[in-house]
């Protein structure tokens, strides 16, 4: 008994030191790869590209489709999470409150799919990059790891896959469109969406001069 405890004591040194190391390291550098891409059968394609080049509507884009309160918050939508339950109390299909911190964090750290470990993961290194990141930096993280496409990642590859520009000058509806497809990147349509694709496009896009307006997207460029 005393060296399982002795064990699991170590263990849990060591992967709070890690954990630790990695982050601080990703501050400052590209993350290279994650595990949802190794785990892709489409390969890769991805070109990591600095937040300065990356244009400012697709900042506002996907703080509108995502996370409209991405300045305000710790890193958890309480109130997100909480609407959440009661939604999927109700049955149907099932639905998360996740922030784009939580989703960056799942994506650069972790793998995909649910369970409470996972997510326990998922909450720890959440608040790791809130803290050691801040707000500029995760969302330059998620721009660039975020499956934008079948084996496209971030929105630099997207943005030349779809648009045969870089993300540097998306207007837009361009943007709004990349972020409508980016919870279903491999089933949602970027070019001619159709259906409820194109009316959440539309609604993006809508709501795009109001991140700008209200400041919703200020941390970020501050």
């Amino acid at each position: 008994m005393v060296r399982v405890l002795r064990f699991l004591v170590w263990a849990l040194i060591w992967f709070v030191g890690l954990s630790f190391l990695l982050v601080i390291l990703f501050r400052f550098l590209p993350v290279p790869v994650t595990a949802t891409m190794l785990m892709d059968q489409n390969g890769i394609t991805k070109d990591w590209t600095p937040l300065s080049r990356i244009d400012r509507n697709m900042v506002a884009a996907v703080i509108a489709a995502e996370d409209g309160k991405f300045c305000q918050h710790d890193g958890f939508d309480r109130e997100a999470i909480e609407k959440a339950i009661e939604r999927n109390a109700k049955g149907g299909r099932i639905r998360g409150g996740s922030t784009i911190s939580q989703q960056t964090a799942k994506n650069v750290f972790l793998w995909q799919g649910g369970g409470y470990f996972r997510k326990g993961l998922e909450a720890w290194f959440t608040l790791l990059i809130e803290q050691i990141w801040g707000k500029r930096r995760i969302m330059e993280v998620y721009l660039n790891v975020a499956e934008t496409g079948i084996g496209t990642y971030g929105v630099e590859a997207g943005a030349q896959r779809y648009y045969d520009h870089s993300a540097a000058r998306l207007s837009k509806a361009e943007a709004a469109r990349m972020a409508a497809a980016l919870p279903l990147p491999k089933e949602r349509a970027v070019v001619s969406p159709s259906g409820f694709t194109r009316r959440y496009g539309n609604t993006i896009q809508a709501r795009v001069g109001s991140v700008r307006r209200d400041a919703l997207d200020a941390c970020v460029y501050d």
